[in-house]
């Protein structure tokens, strides 16, 4: 049924056909999701939906499919991660999800497919390293993960995969060298390594017949055997030399080399007299200064920009700039307090801004309060809390910058079919840790002791490898640094501790009420709000817990 240009959504009636073998729907006009029924189809050897219209998530369900030796989904608008269930095609050869808004990282459990021989994850949004495991695929012919976001450097074990043809790791922001274990792949024909980070020597022991390693930071001679290919594929590296059209020779960056090294020799310790003195003089103003630990801007007018522990260079318009003036297209939150926007820095960094409701900035006393205030809450670290970078006071807007988390909320998590199925029993015992340690942290380890006044399951973030952050601890405090406890409303509806609405005193036992409705949230895979009810009830039913957990997933065994 390839390119009959068929739309509307993939009919459900389909998946009743449990015997067939091969099904071809590529390069239709199909829309919506792929139906969680495509798991009936366990007799399947062949499934091809490339070239669609089709959304949402990869289903779960695909994992009964385990007989599958071709599984091309390519050239769709598929987003969320790759399902952890890739690991059960065990008899897979051809893997296509190309061209798609895929995010997260590359699971381990793809390296487990040890038949495989294609496999093309290029064009989507995937982050995080490339699997060192990726050794393991030691049939793979075509290897294909360009134009993504993967980072940190060429696993070494990549030359196991001593049948790759094609490898293609181009427009990334890989680092490290090129290693030098490469060349033990004798039969590579093209090899794309353009438009990333990586730096040192190119290794003598590569000969693929095409080459591109142009706009990386490469240096030293080019090989004599690559001079062959074209200019083009060297170019954007300021370090290397050869015989190469365009490029010095390595005898001409010798000489130059050692002309700066007499320069050196002669002005280094000079320079090196000056910069202590202009360092011991920093240190002496900065003994002074009242706040040693905030990176500030003033503006003219009077705004303050300030950033803790990062990289000291991010500018109020680099922010204005990614957000586009806070476009709603990159809104990807809101809540009481402000909405949250994503901003890739132009380092390629990501952040969070939560832009906060609040029209008090030109008042210098609230200025005041709120700085001080955000300064004691830029002390908290913990690995389960989401970092506060800084914030900005600005007479258009206030904002604060927050660290970015891939995968979004657990309330947002526990409601999506698939993703509650991705977050096994392991993984929600272990986001309940992680929030108890948050939770004791704030309680116990910080002074004055910090209450977050609003746990709840849109609260607790969830990073690329499904580990929970605690979120907008403080946020209350910051929004309202000179009221009381008593007189602070804090908290959202359902998680709110029952005695708050007598006592109107927030204190750590509110926290504690939130969290275990969140254990129970994460147990049940929704709001345990009837549950809570009928417990508060004398004459309620026995309830037993195996009644109650989320059904979407098989009970724990122990």
């Amino acid at each position: 049924m390839d390119a009959n240009n068929i739309g509307g959504p993939i009919p459900s009636t389909l998946f009743r056909l449990t015997n067939i073998e091969y099904l071809s729907l590529g390069f239709n006009g199909f829309n919506g999701s792929i139906p969680r029924e495509i798991g009936n189809l366990k007799n399947l050897t062949s499934l091809s939906l490339g070239g669609n219209k089709l959304t949402g998530h990869i289903p779960s369900t695909l994992g009964r499919l385990t007989s599958l030796q071709i599984l091309d989904l390519s050239s769709n608008q598929l987003h969320s991660s790759i399902p952890l269930v890739i690991g059960n095609f065990s008899a897979l050869s051809y893997l296509d999800l190309s061209d798609n808004r895929i995010c997260g990282i590359i699971p381990d459990e793809l390296t487990k497919l040890s038949h495989l021989k294609y496999l093309n994850l290029s064009s989507n949004l995937l982050s995080g390293q490339i699997p060192f495991a990726i050794g393991k695929l030691f049939n793979l012919a075509s290897l294909d993960l360009s134009k993504n976001k993967l980072s940190g450097s060429i696993p070494t074990g990549i030359d196991n995969c001593s049948k790759l043809k094609n490898l293609t790791l181009n427009q990334n922001s890989l680092d490290g060298t090129i290693p030098l274990e490469m060349g033990k792949i004798l039969f590579l024909e093209k090899f794309d390594l353009s438009h990333n980070n990586l730096s040192g020597t190119i290794p003598k022991t590569l000969r693929p017949m095409y080459l591109d390693l142009s706009f990386n930071n490469l240096e030293g001679e080019i090989p004599t055997y690559l001079r062959d290919n074209p200019p083009k594929s060297f170019v954007g590296n300021k370090g290397l030399c050869g015989q190469v059209e365009g490029f010095p020779s390595c005898s001409q960056c010798q000489k130059l080399t050692l002309s700066i090294i007499l320069s050196v020799k002669i002005f280094l310790p000079l320079t090196l007299v000056l910069a202590f003195t202009i360092f011991g003089f920093i240190l002496l103003l900065k003994s002074k200064s009242e706040n040693p630990k905030l990176v500030s801007r003033a503006a003219k007018n009077g705004d303050v920009f300030s950033v803790w522990n990062y990289d000291g260079k991010i500018l109020y318009e680099d922010l204005i700039n990614a957000t586009e003036d806070f476009h709603i297209g990159y809104c990807i939150g809101t809540g009481g307090y402000g909405s949250v926007y994503k901003a890739e820095l132009p380092d390629g960094k990501v952040v969070a801004l939560k832009k906060l409701h609040h029209s008090e900035t030109e008042d210098s006393a609230f200025v005041k309060s709120f700085q001080n205030e955000a300064r004691v809450l830029s002390t908290v670290r913990h690995r389960n809390i989401v970092k506060l970078y800084g914030f900005c006071l600005h007479k258009r807007c206030m904002f604060l910058i927050y660290e970015y988390m891939e995968r979004g909320s657990l309330f947002c998590v526990l409601r999506n079919d698939d993703e509650a199925i991705e977050l096994n029993w392991t993984k929600r015992l272990n986001i309940v840790k992680s929030v108890a340690h948050a939770l004791s942290y704030l309680h116990h380890d910080c002074t004055p002791s910090i209450v977050h006044r609003d746990i709840s399951s849109n609260n607790i973030l969830l990073d690329s490898n499904l580990e929970a952050f605690v979120a907008d601890f403080g946020t209350a405090r910051l929004l309202h640094v000179d009221s009381s406890n008593r007189t602070l409303r804090a908290g959202t509806y359902g998680y709110i501790a029952p005695e708050l609405a007598y006592t109107m005193v927030v204190t750590e036992k509110c926290d504690v009420y939130g969290f275990g409705v969140v254990a129970l949230e994460i147990l049940m895979g929704t709001h345990p709000g009837e549950l809570l009810s009928s417990l508060s009830s004398s004459s309620g039913p026995k309830i037993m817990l195996i009644d109650i957990l989320d059904q979407r997933l098989l009970p724990p065994m122990n």
